[in-house]
């Protein structure tokens, strides 16, 4: 049965640990899912969750430590001896997720829970993650994988699985590697049960194996795992030595992490926020990019008030301002979603890139053609403000202009932030909107300048 929180749930839990009945809270949660701890967990008070918390042990402790929000975790971790974090949670934790969780801890308390781990070998391979960018593949990477050398016999190989398989709690793949570590290749498990105790590694496994480099970004892992529909990735480094695996559910906290990443920065908010953030954090978060929208307002209303005349001999035009600017913002927006959409995909060569353009110019012209053409023809039976044609005709191929170019700026702007190293995200976000309503408000001026 799926566990389902109530607050009749979170009730009982308060009262059993304002009794101190442990006994009851143990046999209460113990048989959840971690993600369920943390989640029952995020609904008390910080005493409260430190208080059930610390009746955990062992690997199940270690597992909800990991299913906590990272600030939440922050400041459960910040009230925790060092030589507790390490003894009962760390060296319990798969490398990868004690990696993570040492590394979000200040530095001289990094220092001291490495120091605490009793087992030399893990804390080794944990020293050894952190050592590498935390966004890259080595970073997100862990040290536990099954390996055998090419040189052994089925027989050989089975025995050292059975042994390498105790640490380790999935075994997707097994990796062949030379006597220098050297990555060659993966192992079917259903080949070594098929074939006999003497046959040589080396005769039946595959050689086609697809890696990745320590260096290598986060988006490239997922995309190159989404790609190949691998469930776990081998990370190799320059001499092509076997250092470590990514598995599928790194790869999903990674999607998902990305994801939200890009919404924030496509509703303009900038930085990591979540909603148990301060309020100092979320503002802080928020205040950048709606100071661009007070700029770019600002701007628009220089463009006005220098085009006075225009506006003095058809007052009218302005009535279709927020029509002019509206089109150019939605235009704009759907255009660098679309180019956003394939730079995260993996589209950067030039041949898949000027296919999309050339798409994108074609469909702005025809979405132009009929946007102007429609409000050409509303015009024209309405007759907004009594201002005969000559507004219905600026209006119009003002609005055609605008959206060609707001379609334009919208593809090359994505390009041009993803070449210069910055997230393209940023281009589907209040940036292109500000800009494209600027500009499509000068350009609509412009036009009724020349065209009265």
């Amino acid at each position: 049965m799926p566990f389902e929180l109530t607050k009749d749930f979170i009730e009982e839990i308060k009262e059993l640990i304002e009794i101190g009945d442990n006994q009851r809270i143990i046999g209460t949660v113990t048989e959840l899912h971690p993600a369920d701890i943390a989640e029952i967990m995020e609904a008390l008070s910080m005493e409260e969750a430190k208080y059930l918390y610390l009746l955990l042990e062992g690997d199940l402790a270690s597992d909800v430590l990991v299913e906590i929000p990272e600030d939440d975790r922050k400041r459960f971790l910040a009230e925790l001896p060092s030589e507790i974090i390490a003894r009962q949670y760390i060296e319990y934790m798969d490398t990868d997720d004690a990696a993570d969780v040492i590394g979000e801890l200040p530095s001289d308390k990094k220092d001291e829970v490495i120091s605490f781990i009793g087992d030399e070998e893990h804390a080794d391979e944990i020293k050894t993650l952190l050592a590498y960018d935390e966004d890259s593949a080595g970073g997100i990477m862990g040290a536990e994988l099954v390996a055998v050398n090419e040189n052994w016999n089925v027989q050989i190989c089975l025995k050292e699985i059975g042994r390498q398989a105790q640490e380790i709690d999935e075994i997707y793949y097994v990796y062949v590697v030379d006597d220098k570590n050297h990555l060659k290749g993966v192992l079917s498990l259903k080949k070594l049960i098929q074939y006999s105790t003497q046959t040589p590694i080396s005769k039946i496994y595959n050689k086609e194996v697809i890696s990745i480099h320590t260096s290598a970004h986060r988006e490239e892992v997922a995309q190159k795992m989404e790609k190949y529909d691998l469930v776990a990735l081998p990370v190799v480094d320059d001499d092509g030595c076997l250092k470590g695996r990514i598995t599928i559910d790194d790869v999903v906290d990674i999607i998902r992490e990305e994801a939200e990443k890009d919404y924030q920065m496509v509703s303009g908010i900038t930085g990591d926020v979540e909603m148990s953030d301060s309020v100092l954090n979320i503002t802080r978060a928020r205040l950048p990019w709606l100071l661009i929208g007070l700029i770019g307002g600002i701007l628009g209303a220089f463009v006005i008030s220098g085009n006075e005349q225009s506006l003095e001999r058809i007052p009218n035009m302005i009535f279709f301002i927020p029509l002019i600017g509206a089109m150019a913002g939605n235009v704009g927006v759907q255009s660098s979603s679309i180019v956003v959409q394939g730079l995260a995909s993996g589209v950067n060569d030039f041949q898949s890139i000027s296919r999309k353009l050339l798409k994108e110019l074609g469909v702005a012209l025809i979405v132009a053609f009929v946007l102007s053409g429609l409000i050409l023809i509303f015009n024209l039976i309405f007759d907004i403000g009594n201002s005969g044609h000559s507004l219905a005709y600026i209006v119009s191929f003002s609005l055609f202009v605008v959206v060609i170019f707001a379609s334009l700026f919208g593809t090359f702007m994505p390009l041009f932030l993803n070449k210069m190293k910055f997230d393209p995200a940023l281009a589907t976000g209040p940036f292109i909107t500000t800009m494209n309503d600027i500009l499509g408000l000068l350009v609509y001026m412009v036009i009724g300048k020349f065209l009265f």
